[in-house]
């Protein structure tokens, strides 16, 4: 089963790259980020008509989530648990069945957290954006115990806005003082995947120059000037059913691409 990771930055913007994209590379699923579009605007017949289920957790101009699968979904929930008044659309799961086993596929997109905003001891400064990423991932390391103690193949895949190691930067100097990078960042994703997750492309390939994201901006992309912010994190019974897991770089040459790119994924399920 091929599952992929798109971070599409729009889909009005880019329903034209995703299509083509879908066309060429036939993945089972796809985690989808950054749709940023309410539930009921997205364009879920263009999927169907080329035999996906839709589910989608949207948001109107910002953020939103989406998977898209060739199997049916089941239980399918939106809403990272632990925080109620949370109204930003950063999480859906659903649990697939493939013919071997069922899997617990979590999509997220994980909160940038620029600017960052310290108070003078260094701790993030209360209702912060910064301070809202951290809290976020306390979330998400509750919501990683509760797979990891469930024992079943399940994983969760997405723009995570974390630059893991410095290898992971093709510039890591440019990031020191971002919040994809600072240690704080970096110790709450290491949390996680201490656990007992696999980092499923690093699992697979190592060392530096392989990057997931390009900006727009100072011709990032021409000079290779990316950072790998993409993850798939699996949990132990997932793992043993890895084949594969390449970053797809070519896909943001394309036309009018988005700055990510698909990480594909492919399990033994």
């Amino acid at each position: 089963m091929k599952i992929a990771t798109f971070n599409i930055n729009g889909i009005k913007a880019r329903l034209n790259a995703l299509t083509d994209w879908i066309d060429e590379a036939h993945p089972d699923v796809i985690l989808c980020q950054e749709i940023k579009s309410v539930d009921e605007a997205f364009p879920g017949e263009v999927f169907e008509e080329r035999g996906y289920n839709v589910e989608t957790h949207g948001q109107k101009s910002f953020n939103g989530v989406a998977i898209l699968s060739k199997l049916p979904l089941e239980d399918v929930t939106r809403g990272l648990p632990g925080d109620d008044s949370d109204e930003q659309a950063r999480w859906i799961e659903a649990t697939v069945m493939g013919e071997t086993h069922a899997c617990r596929i979590c999509g997220l997109y994980l909160p940038n957290g620029n600017p960052v905003e310290l108070n003078p001891d260094g701790s993030p400064v209360e209702g912060g954006k910064y301070a809202y990423k951290l809290d976020w991932m306390k979330r998400l390391e509750a919501r990683a115990r509760a797979l990891m103690a469930d024992e079943m193949p399940a994983l969760m895949g997405g723009d995570y806005n974390i630059i893991p190691q410095a290898e992971d930067a093709a510039k890591p100097e440019q990031w020191t003082e971002d919040a994809l990078f600072r240690p704080q960042s970096r110790e709450a994703f290491r949390r996680i995947v201490n656990l007992g997750f696999t980092e499923a492309f690093r699992a697979r390939t190592q060392g530096p120059g392989h990057y997931s994201f390009w900006d727009y901006q100072a011709g990032a992309w021409q000079r290779n000037n990316g950072i790998r912010i993409d993850h798939f994190l699996l949990t132990p019974q997932a793992a043993d059913l890895m084949v594969s897991c390449e970053i797809q770089s070519d896909v943001r040459g394309r036309e009018k691409p988005s700055d990510h790119v698909p990480v594909m994924l492919d399990l033994a399920l």
